[in-house]
């Protein structure tokens, strides 16, 4: 978590000095504005889950996806993947995989006589982690150093990751047979989590009729630069928080650790994130900085799926809907901020 602290703080003393200027949040957000088309054209009827996805790139975070299976996490994944000029990679996990399988590993050179690193495929701009609670956790662990650090170690020598590095995970959830909890560690890296849910009839219907047999993905081009989405990321850290809007913040996520109904609150990290997204939802808006209603609307998709409920539920997903009731109720008495 240090690099992580260490990079938002130079960000955020980054954004003291140079706030992002109203054109370059134009900018942002026609950038945005072209990956969010591109993607609803391989994902019908999710336009606020394609946006969240969206703005947890931009922001610099991980994404996690939770749903039953068939309902589009893995498209909404790849589709991302494609709609900009970056190095990607799907890894399909399963419970055989070793944390070799990802990071890599160390092979002994009968030539050199010395150990010779082969690079696993965590190695890209983008990784999309299908199904991620299918492996074991001391597989699931090989994500956490990459994810927190931007870096793996292997054999006791540390290999930095591309930048800009993300992660997208797909999971099923953990009730489902043969999988595996992810532990708390790791979620709390992700900086969001989003659901998908069934489409509505509308959306199903018009599904069938475009699509047929036609794979999803084959149309999905590349609409941006890689370098771009890094100027982009660049402009969302000087996207302008008022001390104002983070007390706002800080009390929403200080408050899930005194709420009768969670066991463990969001860390530090999560109020990170989500002022971070704050920032990112703001610049995807055309705006140059960020609103209490930037707060409050990611609140839910950024804190719940950290905090751990009280009481027994019949199942995790009932567990994370009461955590999710929390963040809401935090949210609706948590006082607004005039803003001068």
């Amino acid at each position: 978590m240090r690099r992580e602290q260490t990079g938002r703080a130079r960000a955020d003393a980054g954004a003291s000095v140079r706030r992002v200027s109203a054109e370059d949040a134009a900018r942002v957000s026609a950038l945005a504005g072209r990956i969010v088309d591109e993607v609803a054209s391989a994902v019908v009827g999710k336009p606020a889950e394609i946006e969240a996805a969206v703005a947890t790139l931009l922001a610099g975070g991980h994404l996690l996806i939770e749903d039953v299976p068939g309902v589009g996490k893995t498209t909404l994944a790849s589709a991302l993947a494609r709609t900009f000029g970056a190095d990607s990679v799907r890894i399909q996990f399963t419970s055989d995989m070793l944390p070799t399988d990802v990071t890599g590993v160390s092979v002994f050179d009968q030539v050199t006589r010395e150990f010779r690193f082969h690079r696993g495929p965590i190695f890209a701009n983008l990784v999309v982690a299908d199904e991620v609670n299918r492996s074991t956790p001391k597989t699931q662990s090989a994500l956490i150093e990459a994810m927190g650090e931007a870096h793996v170690t292997v054999d006791g020598t540390t290999y930095p990751l591309p930048d800009p590095f993300m992660v997208v995970a797909t999971q099923n959830p953990q009730d489902m047979e043969g999988t595996f909890p992810l532990p708390e560690a790791q979620r709390d890296r992700f900086m969001a989590r989003i659901s998908l849910g069934y489409p509505s009839l509308e959306a199903e219907v018009a599904l069938l009729e475009s699509r047929s047999s036609a794979d999803p993905l084959a149309g999905v081009r590349t609409v941006v630069p890689l370098g771009e989405v890094v100027a982009a990321r660049a402009a969302v850290s000087a996207v302008h928080l008022a001390t104002e809007v983070s007390s706002y913040l800080v009390s929403i996520v200080s408050s899930t650790r005194a709420h009768r109904g969670i066991v463990h609150g969001a860390s530090p990290r999560a109020s990170l994130h989500l002022a971070q997204m704050a920032r990112a939802r703001a610049a995807m808006a055309g705006r140059a900085y960020v609103s209490p209603d930037d707060v409050a609307a990611l609140a839910t998709i950024v804190l719940s799926h950290r905090l751990v409920a009280r009481d027994l539920h019949a199942s995790a997903v009932d567990a994370l809907a009461a955590a999710a009731r929390a963040v809401d109720e935090i949210v609706a008495r948590t006082p607004v901020p005039g803003l001068r």
